[in-house]
């Protein structure tokens, strides 16, 4: 007996799929999406109806993805894209003007690019600046009116921004490098001011183990250079772990907890440049994630 064929994926029912996924949450995904959680529910039901498979495992607590649902993201995000450059071709882009854009430090290296260059080729009458550098000079620059929308990071309780995704904070270092249990732990941090040195040493400081600081650079080249060399450790983003680093067992460190990734404007305009790209990366939050 020949298996039935899936119906075809419904743009919109996917668009919410995709903002649960990346929010964890069926009330968050609602709020960002304008939708109540019932909504949210039955979008979701349709398409694992669709699909003929279960795209969440849920409960009281949590939201997570099954290996189906880890699938139907690989196809959600081309299908999405697709159809807003479809949309975007016939019905002509009318967003134009000057948008300044800061990125964080933690993006090198991620595929922000791809981002930026889909969304330019899809709004060409708009013209972006970028800036890369530590989040807490880009909020500055923010707040100074240099810039128009930031993509940084905050500490969890930090009501301002737009949260795009969650993650946890851990250490890193070259492989096979080694931590002297009766020496203060080498640190390599990011320079103030800095989301990710502040968590670290209200850390170490609640933890009591002694620490020092071997390396403090601006930029994120200089802190896997001095962890490449073998100088001592440095907090990053789980789901941004630089090349050539990885996570250390926790054993003998301290917990750094979570750290969260906002997107964060410097007013709150309805239309424009940095409307768009706010939405966009709010949207494709999930692609900036190895």
């Amino acid at each position: 007996m020949t298996a039935q064929a899936p119906a075809m994926l419904d743009p919109t029912q996917l668009e919410t799929f995709l903002t649960v996924a990346q929010t964890q949450n069926f009330t968050e995904a609602g709020r960002r999406l304008g939708l109540k959680q019932s909504t949210v529910s039955q979008h979701i039901r349709k398409l694992e109806a669709a699909a003929g498979r279960r795209l969440f495992v849920r409960d009281t607590h949590s939201v997570v993805l099954t290996a189906d649902g880890e699938a139907m993201t690989g196809f959600a995000r081309p299908i999405l894209e697709a159809n807003a450059r479809a949309r975007d071709y016939f019905a002509g882009s009318q967003v134009r003007g000057k948008i300044r854009f800061g990125a964080a430090e933690d993006f090198a290296s991620s595929r922000l690019p791809d981002l930026l260059r889909d969304f330019v080729r899809r709004h060409p009458q708009v013209d972006l600046e970028l800036t890369v550098g530590l989040t807490g000079l880009l909020y500055q620059q923010l707040d100074a009116g240099e810039l128009d929308l930031v993509l940084g990071k905050r500490r969890p309780g930090d009501a301002q921004g737009q949260l795009v995704w969650q993650d946890r904070l851990v250490w890193t270092s070259a492989p096979g490098k080694r931590l002297d249990p009766d020496q203060p732990l080498p640190l390599i941090l990011y320079a103030q001011p800095s989301v990710s040195r502040g968590a670290v040493l209200e850390a170490m400081e609640r933890f009591g183990r002694p620490w020092r600081i071997v390396c403090s650079s601006g930029s994120l080249s200089g802190l896997r250079a001095a962890a490449l060399a073998g100088l001592g450790i440095t907090p990053q983003a789980q789901g941004l772990i630089p090349d050539g680093l990885v996570e250390v067992a926790a054993s003998g460190l301290p917990p750094l907890g979570s750290v969260e990734f906002v997107v964060r404007a410097a007013r709150r305009p309805r239309r424009g440049p940095a409307v768009e790209l706010a939405q966009a990366i709010t949207a494709q939050g999930g692609r900036l994630r190895p």
